[in-house]
Formats: C-alpha cells, structure tokens, sequence
C-alpha cells in the first residue's frame, strides 16, 4: 500500500488545527481603552478536504483548506455596565434603536435640574426626537 494514504493525507490537513481555531478567534484580544475594555466577537468559518490515490501511481493525493473569519459584534465593557454592539447584519434603523439609550442618558444629564420633572421632560423630549427621525428613516425605506 502507498504511504500517501487518506489518513496520511487527512492527519497531515488536521495537524496543527489545533492552535490555528483556539477560544482568541471567537473572542478576539481585549483592547483596553481607559476604563473600557472592548472584546470583538467573530465568526469563524473553514473548510477542508482532501483525497488520496493509488493505482499504480507514486505519491498521488490532494488537500486543500479555506477559512473565513469575520466580525460579527463587539462586547464593550465600561463602568460595570455591559453593552454588546452588533455589528454584522446592523441597518440604519437598528444603529439608531441601540443609539437610543445612550442618547437619552445624555440629553437628560445635560439637562438635569434640581427637579425631577425637568429630567422627564427631557427624556420625552429626547423620545420625542428619536421618533422622528425613526419615521422619517422608515419613510425614506418606503
């Protein structure tokens, strides 16, 4: 029999798999900004084949390998709150819908007073302009 079986061909395609898909190509290095600590989120995709002949032909097989890595969100820690940002399939419409809270947070603390209704008037008035825009997107899709 040839030496240049299947399982050769297959042993020597798997050999080193093992430190090329590890745990830091799922969950990327953690970047450090400050008090942030940013972790990107990615997918991982590959393939593999191979093959092996032997009909009276020397040293006959074939392999191949492909991957695709790609990003697909970012998990942003900051001040002991946690926010995971999605980045892979994100229309104008969803940007928006998860810039709301961090919109409103600050329209309301630029405007805190002493009482508490200025701080709800402000929130209504930040959801009020958050509405408009929303309609005006959905209309411009339309």
């Amino acid at each position: 029999m040839s030496d240049n079986s299947f399982n050769n061909t297959v042993e020597s395609l798997f050999k080193g798999m093992d430190s090329f898909i590890t745990t830091k190509t799922v969950v990327g290095d953690a970047v450090h900004i400050g008090d942030t600590i940013i972790l990107p989120l990615v997918d991982v995709s590959f393939g593999v084949a191979a093959g092996a002949f032997s009909q009276e032909k020397k040293n006959n097989g074939a392999g191949g390998m492909g991957g695709k890595i790609m990003p697909s969100a970012v998990l942003v820690i900051q001040n002991g709150t946690t926010k995971l940002v999605n980045i892979k399939n994100q229309d104008g419409i969803t940007k928006i819908l998860d810039m709301i809270p961090d919109f409103v947070n600050k329209f309301a603390s630029g405007k805190q007073s002493d009482e508490s209704t200025d701080g709800q008037s402000a929130k209504d008035a930040a959801a009020s302009e958050m509405e408009d825009i929303l309609s005006d997107s959905v209309k411009d899709k339309e």
